[in-house]
């Protein structure tokens, strides 16, 4: 059996992800793909929590700027991700990967409550666990979601799907100097202002000794590779290179 670092994660999926090439909603070879993937990790007999965001389909914060008022805004993104979660279920399940959403705002016909204990138990009964709605309060974006919820459920690490392959010095689409950082500390993704989580998410993995692995989705079979320890990606730790 393969050996692998990380027996319980958390996958972090931003919704854009799920939209693939035509920019907004989900495109379903592109959820398939990840859905490909996540069936490969638990393969592996590898403990997986997931946090998806819903800009394909709608964003709180870019809402609020146009003058809707933002915490109406914010509920409306943590509806978007509920039905981004529920996408990915069903795509799983398809694939014979027992699933289940568990939402942080009550929406009993379709998801269950998050409740703690309840989605350790579903983890430690093989089955993948969606979360969704967010932290279920507005102001707060679902990289805090992720890790709040990795630390909650005892995740050992957070994996941080992207469309890059891992942290840069600046955004490589705009800047061909940009270099790859393979491995980088939390304080350093502060004080230099780096697109890897929000403020408040890095601050909470900081705290809790919590590392992001930062890699690129797109191409098969990076999410296993992450798991593995093979050389892939940004590793985003507690201590300086």
């Amino acid at each position: 059996m393969t050996s692998v670092r990380y027996r319980r994660v958390l996958l972090k999926l931003s919704g854009e992800v799920l939209a693939g090439k035509q920019g907004f909603g989900i495109e379903p070879p592109v959820m398939a793909e990840v859905a490909d993937q996540i069936q490969e990790i638990t393969e592996l007999d590898v403990q997986v929590g997931i946090v998806i965001g819903g800009g394909n389909i709608f964003r709180g914060l870019a809402a609020s700027q146009l003058g809707m008022d933002r915490a109406t805004a914010d509920y409306m993104g943590m509806l978007a991700t509920l039905i981004n979660a529920m996408a990915l279920q069903d795509c799983l399940e398809k694939k014979g990967v027992p699933t289940r959403v568990m939402t942080a705002i009550n929406v009993q016909e379709v998801a269950e409550p998050y409740i703690r204990r309840r989605a350790i138990r579903h983890l430690e009964k093989g089955r993948v666990v969606i979360l969704a709605a967010g932290t279920g309060n507005p102001f707060f974006t679902t990289d805090t979601a992720a890790s709040l919820r990795a630390v909650e459920i005892g995740a050992e690490v957070i994996l941080k799907a992207t469309k890059v392959d891992g942290v840069y010095t600046a955004d490589p689409e705009k800047d061909s100097s940009a270099e790859l950082l393979k491995r980088i500390s939390f304080r350093d993704v502060l004080t230099r202002g780096l697109r890897v989580m929000d403020a408040t998410a890095i601050s909470l993995c900081m705290e809790n000794d919590l590392p992001i692995i930062v890699f690129k989705l797109g191409e098969r079979g990076n999410m296993r590779k992450a798991l593995i320890g093979d050389d892939i990606g940004t590793l985003v730790g507690s201590r300086e290179p």
